[in-house]
């Protein structure tokens, strides 16, 4: 999703006083710098702490309610810059002092001076309704009758059978793995991303898709076309989680109480991911030293960049390859509800979301080339 640039209004405050009820960016972290070998993965960073007694600031408030109600990083990420974005617009007042004129005005400039996108602007809208009611409260009538953007009604992008051929052909390593799991299992590009060691059953010549959107878990087939690239690659991830075990380091992201239940889960091979990134990086949450796996932009630039090698016209993303499954199977007589089960889990309803929209499939989608 692309999200305006916040450089004019961040840059507004420069030199002007914030306001003490705001709290303004992420709490306080020493040590940001990359890890050496002799730290240990019970060394986790110092995060500041709010004085007791003392109410916490407007964004850590925003921070808990996002947090207690288990919403993603990136939603808290993108909930607390839309809710900076609304203040400063609005000359740092508190919102407490405004209400639907003001969410009004914010969203006709975001449309009319920014020219975002209406799924853009209904992500800050959605910001904005989070903040009245869940953090402050505000169950006011003018809530109802703030105006949604609507969504334009655009047919998805699809590959020919030729030009997947072509595109995972310029690609390679790891970049064509995922790709070929992309097409091949039809998963979404974070799903892919996430997966864990114990979700691939070679066996069973399946993918167990975990918390998928809306959080869904689900199974879909492995590509028997990966396989042997995809186990050769689990042997080297198999080396880099004994090496990172060597240096102190070595535990995954483990969700919810997990970690407490079964302390020695999160270094257990099983628990790792697939697709780890490269480095080793900060957990902003926990403030601990871990290696994550690979940022999607990793696949993004690399699926752009064999687009253009191969000289597509199309507009082809990691998305594309989703729909593009869809169709194919649609094409070779597989039955709708099974592809269904496959893309989403659920049995009645097959869903494609791109960057902005979302397309229901139906059986008429045969006909019209879905």
């Amino acid at each position: 999703m692309m999200y305006m640039n916040e450089a004019r209004i961040a840059g507004s405050c420069n030199g002007h006083h914030v306001p003490p009820w705001l709290g303004w960016g992420q709490p306080h972290v020493h040590h940001r710098s990359a890890p050496t070998a002799h730290w240990s993965a019970q060394h986790t960073v110092t995060v500041s702490r709010i004085p007791a007694g003392q109410k916490p600031k407007l964004l850590d408030q925003v921070r808990e309610a996002i947090r207690m109600r288990h919403y993603s990083l990136r939603t808290e990420e993108a909930y607390v810059s839309w809710i900076k974005r609304f203040i400063l617009f609005h000359g740092k007042r508190h919102p407490l002092d405004m209400g639907g004129d003001e969410i009004t005005g914010f969203l006709s400039a975001l449309a009319v001076h920014q020219q975002v996108s209406a799924s853009t602007q209904n992500q800050a809208l959605c910001a904005l309704l989070f903040l009245y009611r869940q953090v402050l409260g505000q169950n006011l009538g003018w809530l109802e009758d703030v105006v949604r953007a609507k969504r334009p009604q655009r047919l998805p992008i699809v590959l020919t059978r030729s030009e997947v051929k072509a595109l995972l052909g310029a690609l390679d390593g790891v970049h064509w793995i995922m790709t070929g799991l992309l097409y091949g299992a039809g998963l979404r590009l974070l799903e892919c991303l996430r997966l864990r060691v114990k979700d691939i059953d070679f066996a069973g010549q399946q993918i167990l898709v975990r918390e998928g959107k809306g959080h869904k878990d689900r199974r879909t087939m492995l590509p028997a076309a990966v396989v042997p690239l995809l186990a050769a690659h689990l042997d080297r991830v198999r080396q880099l989680h004994q090496h990172d075990i060597a240096q102190g380091f070595g535990r995954a992201y483990v969700p919810d109480a997990l970690q407490r239940k079964y302390p020695h889960a999160n270094s257990e091979w099983g628990w790792q991911w697939v697709f780890p990134a490269s480095q080793i990086s900060l957990d902003p949450r926990s403030g601990e030293f871990r290696r994550h796996h690979l940022h999607e932009s990793v696949l993004q630039r690399a699926v752009k960049a064999a687009a253009r090698t191969i000289g597509l016209t199309k507009s082809a993303t990691c998305h594309t390859l989703r729909h593009s499954f869809a169709t194919h199977l649609l094409e070779d007589g597989y039955d709708i509800r099974t592809i269904q089960e496959l893309l989403s889990g659920d049995p009645w309803t097959l869903r494609c979301e791109d960057d902005d929209d979302i397309y229901t499939h139906t059986e008429s989608g045969r006909e019209r080339g879905l």
